[in-house]
């Protein structure tokens, strides 16, 4: 745990001066994008925090290469280096958009040009959680392709939901930790020798990275992440949940509470579900009428909160919440018998239900109408 936690710390220490770096470079060089009718800021702001998130990653990883027992992880193994080649592939694309707004189809390519990295030179599906037995994939192709395309997914789906100060960076956090905790408490309880893993250490950088940006994030924020740092995000948990499904067939998840096929996948799009959905339904609503779903609109899931009352804080904080709950809802089957955890999990979810829907119910009872914009601040 030591060692990865001084992962951690090396990355959000140097994301956290790489980012001020940046911040003062875009100032400086007044590197800004044109204010989107979407956006919720009213003043040019740098989006070049991706640089700065990136350069926490690469230090980090650089270091644990040498450093006692994670630096086992690189032993005869280039899988490390693949993923940070993605990282680094589409810091450089999102970093372009952010610059030159690229065509949606121009970012799609440079987006399957990163995920294509990692498949051949990184982590790689080898396995696909069914009951009673996983399905393995032999077929090196059809292996590429589908890892390509959920790495794909999640850089869109975190890509989506950066919409608000501080949300993505706190969402990834977090949604990383949790994924954290379950990649080590697995591998230091396993009877094996080697407990080093690719999966927690990556967890523990992206955390840390978080961590070091989110200061300069936090509302009212003095430098965005980009699509740079959005897109990072999305490769690393999406390399570091495929490197933990890869080890279904492996016996580390057979003592956990009956439901050892699950787990790995169960949480990876537990902590990924808010990104998910957000994308999901943005597809769903652009398609729906007749519109490409790379086209922007305000129609997120946070602009949704803003809308029915929320602050901008408020909203931020809410879906930290609603992070927690699925996060470390999904965590604790693999600690807790699974029928207490499904009824706990169950309860928290409706108390969040209520509890995001109460300003639209407020506002709706009888002799209430609805808010001003000062009350909502």
């Amino acid at each position: 745990m030591i060692m990865y936690l001084l992962m951690m710390l090396t990355a959000a220490a140097v994301s956290y001066a790489a980012t001020w770096g940046a911040r003062l470079a875009g100032n400086k060089l007044e590197l800004y994008s044109p204010i989107r009718s979407r956006d919720m800021h009213s003043h040019q702001i740098s989006r070049l925090g991706g640089l700065g998130m990136f350069a926490g990653c690469l230090v980090a990883l650089v270091v644990a290469s040498h450093s006692f027992f994670v630096k086992d992880i690189f032993r005869s193994n280039d899988s490390p280096w693949g993923v940070l080649a993605g990282a680094a592939v589409i810091v450089v694309v999102g970093l372009t958009d952010d610059l030159v707004d690229l065509r949606w189809w121009v970012k799609l390519i440079g987006q399957g040009v990163a995920a294509a990295v990692v498949a051949i030179w990184g982590v790689r599906v080898s396995i696909v959680p069914f009951i009673p037995e996983p399905l393995k994939i032999e077929n090196e192709v059809a292996s590429i392709v589908l890892t390509a395309g959920l790495i794909v997914v999640t850089m869109n789906a975190f890509n989506f939901i950066d919409g608000l100060d501080g949300l993505a960076a706190g969402v990834a956090i977090i949604g990383g930790a949790a994924f954290f905790l379950t990649a080590y408490w697995v591998h230091r309880t396993a009877d094996i020798l080697d407990r080093s893993d690719l999966a927690t250490l990556v967890t523990a950088i992206v955390v840390g990275s978080c961590l070091g940006f989110l200061p300069h994030n936090w509302f009212p924020a003095k430098i965005f992440m980009g699509d740079s740092g959005a897109m990072l995000i999305g490769l690393l948990l999406a390399s570091a949940g495929i490197v933990s499904t890869g080890q279904i067939t492996s016996g580390l998840y057979d003592r956990i509470n009956g439901i050892p096929t699950i787990i790995p996948i169960l949480l990876p799009f537990a902590v990924l579900f808010l990104p998910l959905l957000d994308l999901c339904l943005a597809v769903v609503r652009r398609t729906a009428v007749g519109r490409s779903p790379w086209s922007a609109d305000r129609g997120h899931l946070h602009h949704k909160l803003l809308d029915i009352g929320y602050s901008h804080r408020g909203a931020v904080v809410l879906m930290y919440l609603w992070t927690c709950v699925l996060a470390f809802g999904g965590l604790a089957f693999v600690v807790y018998p699974w029928q207490i955890v499904l009824a706990i999990d169950l309860a928290a979810t409706a108390v969040m239900a209520v509890a995001t829907a109460w300003p639209y119910l407020r506002d709706k009872a009888p002799g209430r109408g609805p808010r001003s914009s000062a009350e909502a601040e």
